[in-house]
């Protein structure tokens, strides 16, 4: 019902049928990036940049499975009460990220410490547990 009453004409989400590959790969990726994202051989910034992706990818994820396509970047996150059960301890340090990943993106700013990266890792870990547990659309591979 959330979702529903966010999709529309001019809202934050639009109805689109689940695709069980694009579920797939965005999963995919997600897991990926994840793993690329604890790899401490790699820079804070781009263990950062890799954690940030991995989250929107299976958050985007989740949204797609209940047949929803978002307007925006931040809306994935958001909803992660109604798209995985999870609470505000995952998607506040994933929506601080975002504002951190824009003003790197838009203003050159990109301000990330080992505790924010770490706290991005274990939230990006709770969204996979969640993702892991949702059957796959119908056809996926």
């Amino acid at each position: 019902m959330p979702l529903e009453n966010l999709s529309g004409p001019g809202k934050s989400l639009q109805k689109e049928p689940p695709d069980a590959e694009e579920f797939a790969g965005l999963k995919r990726s997600g897991l990926a990036r994840l793993s690329d994202a604890a790899n401490a051989a790699n820079s804070l910034e781009g263990r950062f940049d890799l954690a940030y992706n991995a989250a929107h990818a299976m958050c985007l994820a989740a949204l797609r499975w209940h047949g929803y396509r978002p307007a925006n970047r931040y809306i994935v996150f958001q909803v992660l009460p109604h798209t995985l059960g999870l609470g505000p301890e995952v998607w506040r340090v994933l929506a601080k990220c975002h504002d951190i990943r824009n003003l790197g993106e838009y203003e050159g700013d990109l301000n990330v410490d080992e505790r924010l990266v770490a706290d991005l890792i274990a939230a990006c870990r709770a969204v996979a547990a969640k993702l892991d547990a949702l059957k796959p659309p119908v056809g996926a591979k």
